[in-house]
């Protein structure tokens, strides 16, 4: 009631203009302000504890007690920025304003302000804080200023290196004979040389080194010279006027340093850490955070394109995990290539540079292909359909490799046509994730049918391409770990997709079976049923034969200690295989566990599915065969079953269908774009692909196969 009399009282005021404050309403604010609790310090702030102060006395008691500093920097920051968002919103003079540079500026905006002072020289970095203070990131770095995609790189080092939020303040962690422990203490005890500017220029390089040692190799997303070049041009004394790189871009390819790189820093961080590298995990945290405030996932460009498929991989491969916005990146990263019309052939071929144009075809694939492999793994729809693009593989030519230079891993793969492969078999996934993970196949399981047409998609698959993209019979054990991770990852995408599918059946069963289970009627009423469960124990022997396979080939390479290294191409497939043979009681499933386990030294998500594996390896010996649909028809599997032939027809029955049936995808072929390689038909037969593969010497195959 109050409030309205007050409002009726002052309506016409406000009609007419600003109403002020009448001598009575002074006097009351007035009084209201002195019963007001005056603001709490820092440390208070922090432990959300009562902040007293009696009067006469410069520190709190709380602060007295503890002998800590009583600071406010906290409310400063805070009412520096509201004076300066009143300022921007009414200037009363322009022409006064103060600079955010200028001596008024408090102590929390200073910290804030631009290292480059006024005669174009670095300043200490303001991402530095001042003895004696203890502000959170989200102070420093939230809204004022922002990181822009100006933003010198050397400012985006002071961000990216910058002490962990939750680190204990120096304050409030120094000891009687007066000495302070660093911020960067939680990362291990190297972590203090950060506080140097030039070690982190040099720390920048070195995980940029391993980036492209390791990640490069397998992700061949970015020109190697080019962001050498820019970047140390951006962090030398002068870098001129050229525009900086992308500051989400430099984050993520430091973030993927830190996975692998055997730097001291980061061995005494994964020492402190049980083998977990905490300053990594809040690299790829401040990556994606600044990947966000970007906008990377917004605006459709080069640069936003291919961040979002090095993000994608970096963060934690758990579906479950809340924190990884699992799909997120790839799915951005794929619409923007749809905006900028990359599946259209004729766009695609009027790129002028060079550079630019196979970027971003070798990133349409990788979308493409990755977007189908993941709708089948994590059972979501895909993004793309078989007829939402045109475009044609960009296979390098072959004379090319004829100079005294090496080609690009991206050449090779392509020239090598593995992509080729990757792709036909990502067709079929894309094909049995649309009709898996429907509902109704959920409520009614797999039709016959279509059970059929997958194996059988899959059996030409193997016959097509697997002889040359999988692990020969004569490994090499000469290989190096490219060429060996890469060639490996090819084997076991193949026989990851019959353990989905062994999965699939063994949730959902098959529709015929199930309806007459449903309706009570006798099991030998149901037609072809011989012939039902005969393909069903087909599958089961291809899906023991992969599984067994991949463990096979986990055991190598962790001899190797290749998982290590690994940035997630091959992790799904041992988890997978892991799962299936756990829950067959195969002794086998120590090999996964044992990979998995080194898996985590880059990627911790993997040691927990590696306890979940044993756990259930353990319940199955002690119970029994975990299966739901196919426990009978496991008992029919041989131990060391062989790869299965096509089954004979049913009596009435037909021949499976093609993939193509389910969604046809027809492509012509165009001459090159450039000039130094051809474009080749997705459909074309083997033969060319055959004979490419007869020219060179074994290669790097594909990455993500």
């Amino acid at each position: 009631m109050r409030v309205l009399i007050c409002y009726g009282a002052h309506f016409f005021q406000l009609l007419s203009g600003l109403a002020l404050p009448t001598p009575s309403m002074q006097s009351q604010i007035h009084e209201l302000a002195k019963t007001l609790p005056p603001p709490s310090c820092d440390n208070c702030r922090s432990r959300k504890v009562k902040c007293h102060r009696i009067p006469g006395q410069e520190k709190c008691q709380h602060c007295q007690s503890k002998n800590y500093p009583c600071t406010h920097f906290v409310q400063q920051a805070t009412s520096e920025r509201k004076r300066n968002s009143t300022t921007v919103r009414k200037p009363r003079n322009p022409a006064t304003m103060a600079s955010p540079l200028s001596p008024t500026t408090s102590v929390g905006s200073s910290i804030l302000s631009s290292p480059i002072s006024d005669n174009g020289n670095h300043s200490i970095s303001p991402y530095l804080m001042p003895s004696g203070t203890s502000l959170p990131l989200v102070f420093k770095y939230g809204f004022y200023p922002p990181i822009t995609l100006d933003t010198p790189t050397r400012d985006v080092l002071s961000y990216l290196f910058a002490p962990p939020e939750d680190a204990p303040s120096s304050d409030s962690n120094m000891l009687n004979s007066g000495r302070s422990k660093s911020p960067y203490a939680v990362w291990g005890d190297q972590a203090v040389k950060l506080e140097d500017d030039v070690f982190k220029s040099e720390l920048a390089f070195d995980l940029m080194e391993i980036y492209f040692q390791i990640v490069h190799s397998r992700l061949p997303l970015l020109n190697p010279t080019q962001f050498r070049n820019r970047l140390r041009t951006s962090l030398s004394s002068n870098p001129g006027s050229e525009k900086p790189l992308h500051p989400a871009l430099v984050a993520t390819v430091l973030a993927w340093g830190t996975k692998f790189s055997e730097h001291p820093l980061l061995i005494a961080d994964r020492q402190s850490h049980k083998g977990q590298s905490l300053m990594s995990k809040t690299m790829i945290n401040r990556t994606r955070d600044l990947a966000e405030a970007l906008k990377v996932h917004r605006i459709p460009n080069q640069d936003h394109v291919v961040i979002g498929l090095l993000v994608e991989t970096l963060q934690s491969q758990n579906p479950e995990d809340p924190s990884a916005f699992h799909g997120f990146w790839l799915t951005a990263a794929t619409r923007h290539l749809l905006d900028l019309q990359i599946n259209h052939k004729s766009v695609a071929a009027q790129i002028p540079d060079t550079e630019t144009r196979g970027t971003l075809i070798f990133a349409w694939w990788m979308a493409c292909i990755c977007d189908a492999y993941s709708s089948l793994y994590y059972r979501h729809k895909p993004v793309l359909d078989d007829d939402d693009y045109d475009i044609d593989f960009y296979t390098a030519d072959p004379q090319i490799s004829l100079d005294g230079g090496a080609p690009s891993p991206r050449e090779q793969l392509e020239f090598l046509g593995y992509y080729r492969a990757a792709h036909s078999l990502a067709r079929t996934a894309r094909q049995m994730s649309r009709q898996l993970w429907r509902p109704i196949t959920d409520a009614d399981g797999i039709p016959f049918e279509t059970l059929r047409t997958f194996a059988s998609a899959l059996r030409i698959w193997r016959d097509k391409y697997l002889a040359h993209v999988g692990v020969p019979k004569n490994y090499n054990t000469g290989w190096d770990f490219v060429a060996t991770v890469s060639r490996f990852a090819s084997d076991a995408q193949y026989h990851v997709m019959w353990i989905v599918l062994f999965n699939a059946l063994d949730e959902f069963g098959v529709k015929e079976l199930n309806e007459y289970d449903r309706n009570g009627s006798s099991p030998g009423n149901v037609q072809n049923r011989a012939y039902i469960e005969d393909s069903m124990r087909r599958v089961g022997e291809e899906a023991l034969n992969g599984a067994l396979r991949i463990a096979a080939l986990t055991s190598v390479l962790s001899a190797n200690e290749y998982l290590k290294l690994d940035p997630a191409v091959v992790e799904f497939h041992i988890i997978a295989a892991g799962h299936i043979l756990a829950r067959l009681g195969r002794h086998e499933v120590t090999t996964c566990i044992a990979g998995l386990e080194q898996y985590s030294h880059s990627y911790e998500e993997a040691g927990d599915h590696a306890q979940d594996i044993r756990k259930t390896y353990q319940q199955v010996r002690s119970s029994g065969v975990d299966l739901n649909h196919m426990a009978a028809i496991i008992k029919q599997i041989p131990a060391f079953p062989a790869t299965t032939t096509e089954p004979e027809n049913p009596p009435g029955g037909r021949e499976p269908m093609s993939p193509s049936v389910l969604g046809s995808f027809q492509m012509n072929g165009m001459l090159n774009m450039d000039g130094t390689a051809i474009l080749m038909d997705v459909d074309e037969e083997a033969t060319a692909f055959v004979a490419a593969h007869n020219t060179k010497n074994e290669q790097t195959p594909s990455a993500y196969m």
